[in-house]
């Protein structure tokens, strides 16, 4: 006869392999994805304990943290034990770490390679539709703003050249970085990505404002024009 498995709640763990404990004793870099994520959650079900249902949570989404950022709080309270509240915890949790990136480029400020205009844009991974946008910067090629251009579906958005270098000009940009992103994962630029980062970057010369890269962002990473030489 197998022996009876007994699965054991958190408040029976030895100190040391507690989440919260563990955090205390050794910082957050000690815990798992799935130890955290249970330290929000607080509790399990009637069948897991909270760290087993994390990393449950973490299965079901390839063990990717960009993947379980893009679930909505209905799509988390499919799982046995999530409520609403611990769905927002999660979503909330997730959300600031994604600012916290974006604030960590806006203290920087200069942008120096293609990596900072991903870190700036990253989130843009998570959409489910085409975004552009263009960050605007000044001599010492420190951002001056952002600006959304258009919002399309899923394929592809309209982008007016006119548009851009309207904003360009009204705050006195020296140049501009294009970005979009790809739902479909795909970071390679398509023919009309090809054709609109050169029909802007000729413009751009027309009118004195540099056009010195075009980021495509996706959930895998980033393309740069200006580190493939397209520019």
């Amino acid at each position: 006869m197998a022996e009876e498995y007994v699965k054991k709640s958190i408040r029976l763990w030895s100190v040391q392999d507690r989440p919260r404990e563990k955090l205390l004793g050794n910082g957050c870099v000690a815990l798992s994805d799935a130890e955290l994520i249970a330290i929000l959650i607080g509790s399990g079900n009637r069948n897991e304990s909270a760290v087993e249902l994390s990393r449950r949570i973490l299965d079901s989404n390839s063990n990717d943290l960009n993947k379980l950022g893009k679930l909505s709080v209905k799509e988390l309270m499919k799982f046995k034990g999530i409520g609403e509240a611990k769905a927002l915890s999660i979503v909330a949790a997730l959300e600031i770490g994604r600012r916290r990136r974006a604030t960590e480029v806006k203290e920087r400020e200069k942008i120096t390679s293609s990596k900072d205009v991903y870190d700036y844009f990253s989130h843009l991974s998570d959409l489910p539709n085409e975004e552009f946008w263009i960050l605007l910067l000044n001599r010492s090629n420190k951002i001056i703003g952002k600006q959304n251009i258009s919002k399309g579906g899923i394929a592809g958005t309209v982008v007016d050249a006119k548009i851009i270098f309207k904003h360009a000009i009204d705050q006195l940009a020296e140049s501009i970085i294009l970005c979009h992103n790809h739902p479909s994962g795909n970071l390679q630029p398509s023919k009309e990505d090809i054709f609109i980062t050169k029909k802007i970057s000729d413009a751009g010369k027309l009118v004195d404002v540099k056009v010195l890269d075009h980021i495509i962002v996706a959930e895998t990473g980033y393309y740069s024009f200006a580190d493939e030489g397209k520019m």
